[in-house]
C-alpha cells in the first residue's frame, strides 16, 4: 500500500519518536478495521456489540466494566486483558458464563482499557470496540470514551523520550470508523460527540464514509407518536430512522433502525428450544387473554395462566414485548415452526442484517481507503506534534507527493468528501450532496443517484457529469471548491470507464 511505503520510506528521515509513532500507523495498517460502538448511556451499545459478535460476552448491566473501554478483537485464545494506565498487562479468564467479568479485582482508575480475545469469525475482519455511554455521570468514564473517540487532546512536554507523548499515543489510537446508537431522541451531546469523532485525530471529522448510526429499542416506539406509521411499529421506526438521518447527515451515511435485545437474543445463543416450547404455549392461550397480556409488563410476567411466571419473566429479558407477540404471531400462522427457524424469524424482526449490510458497504468494502486515510491523518499529527518545523515540512511534502498519484484517487475523493461533509469547503447544497452521494457509496447506480438504471444510462450520465464537474473546476469555482470539483470529475470519469468496460 502506498501510505505503509510512505511510513518506511520516512522512518529513517524523522525523530525516533516519530518513526515510534509510524510503526504504530503501520501496525495499524495490517490490522483489520476498528470499529466503535459509541452512543448515550442506556442506548443499547453493549447489547448491540454482543449482536454484532453474535456471542454475549459485553456485559449489558452497569457495573466495572461498563465503565471502561473494551476491544474485542480476534485471538487463537479467548482471553481478557487488562491494560494499565502505566502499560502493565493482566490476564483474566473469561467469567463462568462466558462473560467478562462483571467485577475485575483491580483499582479501574488505573486502567487505560480491556482487551478482549475471541476466537470469532466476525472479529477477523473488523474489530469491535465497545465504549462507556456519553453523558453519564461517571466523568472518568466519559472522558475514556472522549479520548478514544478523538474528542480529548492532550499534550505533555517530555524531551528527550523515545516514548510516544499522550497527542501522538491518541493520533494513532482512536476508532477509525464508528457505529452511533441513538434512541427516540437525538440530542444535542449526541450531535457534539458526532462532531468530535475522528478517524484518527480530532483534525478528522466523522463523515459518511466512516460513521453510521442505528435507531436501537425501535419496539418502544409509539407508532400513534409517528405520523404515516400506519399504526406499525417499524414503520414507525423506520419513518423515525429517515427524520433522524436528515437531522445528522452530512455526520454519518444513514440510519437503520434495530432492536438489539431481540438481535442479541436470537444471535448469541440466548435463544433456547425451551423458550420456543414456552412461547408455543403462550400462542395456544385466548387471543383476548393474550392481547391483554401483551399490554405491559407487569400484567405479562403477573396474569395468571399456565406458563409459569419466572419463565414469562425469562422471555421477557430476551425479547421484551414486541419479539414475544411477535414470535407467537409466527407460531401462529406456521404452527409446525421449529425452534431454529423461529430464532431465524426473530433476527429477521431485529433488523441487524440490514445494519449488517450497511457495515459491509459502507466500512468493509472500503476499509483500505478508511484505513489509509486514518493512517494520513495519523502520520500528519504525529509531524506536528513533533515541534520540529524541517520534520514537519518533510512528512507534508512527502504526503503530497503521495495524493498527486494517480493510485491515491481513493483517498483524495475521502479527503474531498470530508472537507465537504464538515463544512470546511462551502459548497451549494446540490453541489454538497451529489459529493456526498459519490463519495460514501460503494454501489455505482447509488453514486450516481439512479439506482437500478441500465448500463448505457450509467455511463451516460457519469460521463456528463464528469464534463459539468470539470467545467466547474475551471470556472466559477473558488480554489477550494476547484480543488474538491477536480476530485469529483476524476471519480465521475472513472466510474464512466468501468461501467463502459463491464
Amino acid at each position: 500500500m502506498s501510505v505503509a511505503n510512505l511510513c518506511h520510506r520516512l522512518q529513517s528521515q524523522v525523530s525516533a519518536r516519530t518513526a515510534a509513532g509510524f510503526a504504530e500507523v503501520l501496525r495499524r495498517l495490517g490490522a483489520p478495521l476498528q470499529v466503535a460502538v459509541a452512543g448515550r448511556i442506556k442506548s443499547g451499545k453493549s447489547t448491540l456489540v454482543n449482536a454484532l459478535i453474535g456471542r454475549r460476552v459485553a456485559p449489558t448491566d452497569i457495573g466495572e466494566c461498563t465503565r471502561l473501554v473494551t476491544r474485542f478483537q480476534y485471538g487463537t485464545v479467548d482471553r481478557v486483558e487488562i491494560v494499565f494506565t502505566d502499560g502493565r498487562k493482566q490476564v483474566l479468564p473469561f467469567a463462568a458464563d462466558g462473560m467478562i467479568p462483571a467485577e475485575l479485582g483491580v483499582d479501574i482508575d488505573k486502567v487505560s482499557h480491556i482487551e478482549a480475545y475471541l476466537t470469532n469469525a466476525v472479529l477477523q475482519g473488523m474489530t469491535v470496540i465497545d465504549t462507556p455511554g456519553l453523558g453519564s455521570l461517571d466523568a472518568a468514564s466519559v472522558s475514556r470514551t472522549e479520548q478514544l473517540l478523538g474528542a480529548a487532546k492532550h499534550a505533555k512536554d517530555d524531551e528527550g523520550s523515545d516514548e510516544l507523548d499522550d497527542t501522538s499515543r491518541n493520533a494513532v489510537a482512536g476508532a477509525e470508523a464508528v457505529l452511533y446508537v441513538v434512541t427516540q431522541g437525538v440530542r444535542a451531546d449526541d450531535q457534539q460527540a458526532l462532531a468530535a469523532f475522528t478517524a484518527a485525530t480530532a483534525s478528522r471529522e466523522a463523515g459518511p464514509v466512516n460513521a453510521i448510526a442505528v435507531l436501537n429499542k425501535a419496539d418502544t416506539i409509539a407508532p400513534e407518536s409517528v405520523e404515516g406509521s400506519g399504526g406499525d411499529v417499524w414503520k414507525a421506526a423506520t419513518i423515525l430512522a429517515e427524520k433522524q438521518a436528515s437531522t445528522l447527515k452530512p455526520r454519518v451515511a444513514d440510519v437503520l433502525p434495530v432492536i438489539g435485545l431481540i438481535a442479541e437474543s436470537a444471535e448469541s445463543g440466548g435463544f433456547t428450544s425451551a423458550d420456543a416450547e414456552a412461547l408455543r404455549q403462550l400462542a395456544g392461550l385466548d387471543d383476548d387473554v393474550l392481547q391483554t397480556m401483551l399490554i405491559s409488563a407487569d400484567i405479562f410476567t403477573t396474569w395468571e395462566c399456565d406458563v409459569p411466571s419466572g419463565t414469562r419473566l425469562r422471555l421477557l429479558e430476551k425479547l421484551d414485548l414486541f419479539g414475544i407477540s411477535h414470535a407467537v404471531e409466527a407460531i401462529r400462522k406456521e404452527p409446525e415452526i421449529t425452534a431454529g427457524a423461529l430464532r431465524r424469524s426473530l433476527l429477521d424482526a431485529s433488523g441487524l442484517e440490514a445494519v449488517r449490510q450497511r457495515l459491509s458497504i459502507v466500512f468493509a468494502a472500503r476499509a483500505d481507503g478508511i484505513k489509509a486515510a486514518a493512517a494520513l491523518a495519523s502520520v500528519t499529527a504525529l509531524a506536528h506534534a513533533s515541534g520540529d518545523p524541517a520534520e514537519r515540512q518533510r512528512v507534508h511534502d512527502a504526503i503530497e507527493v503521495l495524493l498527486a498519484k494517480p493510485e491515491a484517487h481513493q483517498l483524495r475523493l475521502l479527503e474531498a468528501l470530508t472537507l465537504v461533509a464538515s463544512g470546511a469547503v462551502d459548497m451549494p447544497e446540490d453541489l454538497s450532496e451529489e459529493v456526498l452521494r459519490v463519495g460514501s457509496n460503494a454501489d455505482i447506480g447509488a453514486q450516481l443517484g439512479k439506482p437500478g438504471a441500465p448500463r448505457p444510462e450509467l455511463a451516460a450520465h457519469a460521463l456528463e457529469r464528469a464534463g459539468w464537474w470539470r467545467s466547474f473546476a475551471s470556472f466559477g469555482a473558488t480554489p477550494a471548491q476547484s480543488r474538491v470539483a477536480h476530485v469529483v470529475h476524476r471519480a465521475y470519469f472513472l466510474i464512466w470507464q468501468q461501467v463502459r468496460e463491464a
